[in-house]
């Protein structure tokens, strides 16, 4: 897979609040599939399709154990959405600092 695909599934994957929430819960470490589906309202088949998605895009790692699977967090990808998002809030910032100047100089 080439770099700007990879770049383009991260973005898909984390565009969908629901598994904009399992990175959240997978913050505080390995879980297994059930404990990951508990506090949402949609069926374990489901959440397997948004830790499927979630794996496509390298944002989650699984193992098994005997019949269970696990999921950990890989924040690495995440990295290239803090880089792409650090560019515009130079810009921004940059923008404020021109309209605070131009409002102290024009009060």
């Amino acid at each position: 897979m080439s770099k700007t695909a990879g770049n383009a599934n991260v973005f898909t994957a984390i565009a969908d609040p629901t598994r904009r929430a399992i990175l959240d819960l997978l913050r505080q470490g390995e879980q297994p599939v059930k404990q990951i589906a508990q506090p949402f309202e949609m069926s374990l088949p489901a959440i397997s399709q948004h830790l499927s998605v979630l794996c496509e895009a390298k944002l989650v790692t699984q193992r098994k154990e005997g019949r269970q699977r696990f999921y950990r967090l890989n924040p690495e990808p995440l990295k290239q959405v803090s880089d792409w998002v650090n560019h515009y809030e130079q810009f921004w910032q940059e923008k404020l600092d021109v309209l605070g100047n131009y409002l102290e100089d024009n009060s």
